[in-house]
């Protein structure tokens, strides 16, 4: 009896112990099933975010900027144009040389189909071509120019290529002549006063060495451009420009 009684208890207790361990296994499986799914759920979410939140993805796909438009355009002035200038030194035909270099200033706004490309008093560089001091009772004074380049007001230097401006000097052969013949005439008067027909040959020799004298004491004629001379240029090539977009 007591047999009987310890192998039911032992039954029943495998019973309960059986019976606790399905419990456990059936609760044990779906909180691990779901714990994984919510996992599985999650990493998806989790790796789209993080692939959304990417620096290079977010570059790609912003749209791009439009390009920002020029600051500057080139504008050409055609061959021809006038180049007003006032000259801002002396220039001289008995100082000047060959080669030497001079400054100007626009005396006019260069503009060209309504652009203004260099505005009035803009740096203006030159250069001397030729120049030739003026010889007593010898060839005449000659000076020759052109303009080399132009730098508008805030732009860049633009070199330029202009047709000569020269200037020959007055011949002064006849006054010169009339000088010398003058000074012998009234050479030979006094002389024949003062001594018959040798006394007006002597004389008219010494007229004529004093006629030469004032001939050559005169006869120097530079050619002479003051400060602030106003002159005009014409462009032999056309000139491009390098200037500021209006608007």
């Amino acid at each position: 009896m007591d047999k009987k009684r310890i192998v039911q208890a032992l039954v029943v207790a495998l019973t309960v112990l059986t019976m606790a361990a399905c419990q456990s296994a059936s609760r044990n499986p779906g909180s691990s099933e779901s714990s994984t799914t919510s996992s599985a759920g999650s990493s998806p979410a989790a790796g789209t975010r993080s692939r959304s939140s990417s620096p290079a993805l977010q570059r790609r796909s912003e749209s791009p900027a439009p390009p920002a438009a020029p600051a500057t355009q080139t504008v050409t002035v055609p061959a021809g144009t006038p180049i007003h200038i006032r000259l801002r030194s002396a220039i001289s035909s008995a100082t000047a040389s060959s080669g030497q270099g001079f400054e100007g200033s626009l005396s006019e706004p260069l503009v060209v189909g309504g652009i203004t490309v260099a505005p009035r008093g803009s740096l203006v560089h030159g250069q001397v071509t030729n120049a030739v001091s003026s010889g007593r009772l010898k060839r005449p004074a000659e000076l020759s120019l052109v303009l080399t380049s132009i730098t508008p007001e805030n732009g860049p230097r633009t070199s330029i290529s202009t047709r000569t401006w020269s200037e020959v000097g007055k011949s002064h052969k006849k006054r010169d002549l009339t000088m010398i013949g003058g000074g012998a005439g009234v050479g030979a008067a006094i002389g024949a006063i003062a001594g018959g027909g040798k006394g007006a040959a002597i004389g008219s020799m010494v007229g004529a060495a004093a006629g030469t004298g004032g001939a050559y004491a005169t006869g120097k004629k530079e050619i002479q451009l003051p400060a602030e001379t106003s002159l005009i240029f014409r462009l032999s090539a056309s000139a491009a420009f390098t200037v500021a977009r209006a608007g």
